[in-house]
């Protein structure tokens, strides 16, 4: 299964990818609309240590610690993917922090957000990848690739 991967050393730190998620999941067919004048919650998000900036986002772990700790059963495994599902999501927050990679995130309704490889919003590839101006994000079978 293809995954999202995150080369640190090329990321340049712009978050377009942020903006970039931010709107494919937005539901919106245009970006400044969509995005212009709020806040964005995307669900990939930049870090900066130092010099250093790097891109945080759902690993798809082929065991998933949040899956297991989801005690509604919100979180779920499809076709090797990690997803949430809104409507069985009780906010409990357990998945957040059972996630080692912190990847997952309070949505704006109260829930859970998190990278679903934009599978729900038809994008293709992921958004943050297309978004991404130094190729610091790919998406590929295997790091490195």
């Amino acid at each position: 299964m293809k995954k999202v991967y995150v080369e640190e050393k090329w990321c340049l730190g712009c978050h377009l990818c942020e903006y970039n998620c931010a709107f494919a999941n937005s539901g919106c067919s245009d970006m400044v609309k969509a995005l212009k004048g709020i806040e964005i919650n995307p669900r990939i998000r930049i870090e900066e240590k130092g010099d250093v900036h790097f891109a945080v986002s759902c690993r798809h772990c082929e065991e998933p610690l949040c899956v297991k700790g989801c005690i509604s059963g919100a979180l779920s495994v499809k076709n090797g993917a990690v997803f949430v599902d809104q409507e069985k999501c009780v906010g409990c927050y357990t998945c957040i922090l059972s996630c080692p990679y912190g990847a997952i995130m309070p949505a704006e309704n109260g829930v859970v957000q998190k990278c679903e490889l934009c599978i729900a919003n038809s994008c293709g590839a992921p958004a943050c990848v297309a978004g991404c101006p130094n190729n610091a994000i790919i998406f590929t079978e295997e790091a490195g690739a």
